[in-house]
């Protein structure tokens, strides 16, 4: 059932039927999940406890469904009939923030032929939702969960853009900063008030016993904005964790009745027409003493018991996991043991885009084969999130173990990345900055346009045309691997136009201190305009990026199946991967990462070598081996697909 049916069907059938017709899945849904359900929940609040709350949720389940718009119910079962569409290679990703990109919702509205125009279909906006004045961590210090903030417009414009982007067969994605409120909050100012049924919503304390008890084992998220994990309130007299920001206060999910609440919050979200949910901050949602409060069991339960009560109401919604964590527990995400495939249908590759970046600076891709090989295989259900950088920071989020089996240092390693990436090297080519360093441990993450860190920005400035050409084949073949690689992959705008950083940020108060905001272009409309009559880099990057996305559409091969082989190489400078699919569909991808040429043997390739009459599906050119090598250039990226 597509758009069109769904259009029809509303039209032709009685408000009867329809409901009947919906009303009888919900309730079958329902039926399936109760036992789950009823697992988990008691599983996180003892059933000798929280009887009344267990009954409460129950009544609850029928009351959102009610609320889903009739269209919505109806997308849902398109959705459970499609099966996993969200690992379709069809998806192409783009994420934003809506002021940067064309002013407000009416004005992302207004450009939806631009994405078109590239090839994307689906977009992640950037918190949309109230929030305080001056500091409010771009957005994630919420004083709503599914209302607009008048500068991007109304709920109407959101509800506007959702169905015209329907429309066209686009998906949007939405955050729920499901750990934390804001300061401003309306259950926190009623806590502020002295109402202890809100304080009880929140980890708040009278004294410093407890949040001295906590902080031996809590980490400090950014020790030099914001160092420890509670603040005291003076209106209250009281402690209040906040882990992130002093105006940003953690959540207390071991009350049952903020879990209820919140999942009310998720699906008048989700009734807005938001296809993904963006769980932001998912791996702290669980706290307990003794502990560093992160990817805790608890935690895990938590999502899961979200996602089956969102599977019975709007069963065509699914999670991103934004688990920023170490490989061994992005996996978890997707759900493990019994309840593998059922947390979270997609989680985002941070540690792809990490070694990615690491074998940029090294020009060697070891240290990404070493921990690819290492990640047991997700579940067949689930999808990645491919990305070469997104709004935040670059984390070095690699473990130590696998740098030292490989010969290097770990702590001299990222010292050495951080210095590459941060112009603490004459002769990097990167122009990026360090975020959240600490002297302590030596820490420090990276910020910075993915054409600035790859060494366009520092060419241009030189006006080098050797240096500009080579910035633009790596940032090709970065957007080329997360573009082939398993998984939705996700461009930050403006990177596919070759956007510099923007130093803007530093004139304003509220933002100088936090070098994010040097990565978060406002999108260059006048460049754009110019893209098809002017030959530049900004043209050859965007219609290169076209290209990749058209071929990624042709061949099902890049619909993500768990359908990846990794090749050695046997020579350090290449990353080689196969595509399979049935006896000719396959394409094989091969990088070399150096900024010299490399050769290869052909029988490295499998049976992508001369027997097979290998063509590059890039550029249509058909594959010779002289000597029985393949010989690629500074940065050069092919496709390989089998002659039929």
């Amino acid at each position: 059932m597509n758009q069109a049916s769904i259009h029809k069907y509303l039209a032709t059938e009685s408000k009867k039927t329809i409901a009947n017709d919906v009303e009888a899945l919900f309730e079958q849904r329902l039926a399936t999940n109760l036992t789950l359900i009823k697992d988990l929940f008691f599983s996180l609040y003892p059933e000798k406890d929280h009887k009344k709350s267990f009954v409460k949720l129950l009544r609850t389940l029928p009351i959102l469904f009610e609320q889903r718009p009739s269209p919505l119910k109806l997308l849902d079962i398109q959705r459970i009939n499609e099966g996993n569409w969200h690992q379709s290679e069809q998806l192409v990703g783009m994420q934003l923030y809506v002021d940067h990109f064309n002013k407000d919702l009416k004005g992302l509205e207004k450009k939806l032929g631009y994405f078109e125009k590239l090839g994307v279909n689906f977009i992640h906006l950037m918190p949309i939702t109230p929030r305080p004045q001056g500091e409010n961590d771009g957005g994630y210090a919420v004083n709503s969960y599914y209302e607009v903030d008048p500068r991007f417009g109304s709920t109407e414009d959101l509800l506007d853009l959702t169905q015209k982007m329907r429309d066209k067969n686009m998906y949007l994605m939405l955050d729920f900063v499901a750990n934390h409120t804001s300061n401003e909050y309306v259950w926190a100012e009623k806590a502020m008030a002295g109402d202890p049924k809100y304080q009880n919503y929140y980890h708040i304390y009278p004294d410093r016993t407890l949040p001295d008890e906590f902080e031996k084992t809590l980490p400090e998220i950014f020790p030099m904005t914001s160092p420890g994990n509670f603040t005291f309130n003076t209106e209250m007299k009281k402690w209040v964790m906040t882990v992130f920001n002093q105006y940003q206060w953690d959540l207390n999910y071991s009350n049952p009745e903020v879990f209820i609440e919140m999942l009310g919050n998720l699906i008048k979200l989700a009734n807005l027409g938001v296809d993904v949910v963006r769980l932001d901050a998912l791996a702290f949602m669980w706290k307990k003493l003794g502990t560093v409060s992160q990817n805790l069991p608890e935690a895990h339960a938590l999502i899961s018991l979200f996602r089956m009560c969102l599977q019975v109401i709007a069963p065509g919604v699914i999670f991103l996991a934004e688990a920023i964590v170490a490989p061994k527990e992005i996996i978890k995400y997707f759900g493990s043991g019994t309840m593998k495939g059922n947390e979270c249908e997609i989680a985002y590759n941070a540690t792809l885009m990490a070694l990615l970046w690491d074998a940029i600076a090294t020009k060697k891709a070891v240290l990404l084969y070493k921990n690819i090989h290492s990640l047991p295989e997700k579940p067949k259900e689930t999808t990645w999130i491919n990305y070469i950088r997104c709004h935040d920071d670059i984390g070095l989020g690699f473990e130590d173990h696998h740098i030292h089996e490989i010969g290097w240092n770990a702590k001299s390693h990222r010292k050495f990345l951080l210095d590459y990436y941060c112009q603490k090297i004459d002769w990097s080519p990167a122009k990026g900055h360090m975020f959240m360093y600490n002297p302590k441990t030596g820490d420090g993450r990276i910020t910075g346009s993915a054409a600035s860190l790859l060494g366009l920005e520092k060419a241009l400035e030189q006006e080098n045309q050797s240096k500009i050409e080579q910035a633009i084949a790596k940032i090709i073949m970065m957007h080329g691997i997360i573009l082939s690689y398993g998984g939705v992959p996700l461009i930050y705008a403006g990177d596919e136009i070759g956007a510099l950083n923007d130093y803007s940020y530093l004139e304003d108060h509220d933002k100088k201190e936090d070098s994010r905001w040097v990565n978060r272009p406002h999108q260059d409309w006048d460049t754009i305009a110019q893209i098809d009559a002017q030959k530049n880099h900004h043209s050859q990057i965007f219609y290169s990026l076209q290209h990749l996305i058209r071929l990624r559409k042709q061949h099902p091969a890049f619909a993500d199946r768990n359908n990846i082989i990794l090749y050695e190489a046997h020579n350090p400078h290449y990353l080689i991967y196969e595509r399979p699919m049935g006896k000719n569909n396959g394409v094989l991808v091969v990088c070399n990462f150096d900024e010299v040429p490399q050769a290869i043997y052909e029988n490295t390739l499998g049976s992508y070598g001369s027997k097979s009459n290998p063509t590059d599906l890039i550029s249509g050119e058909k594959i010779t081996f002289p000597n029985g090598t393949l010989r690629l250039m500074p940065y050069q990226m092919l496709w390989l697909g089998k002659t039929k």
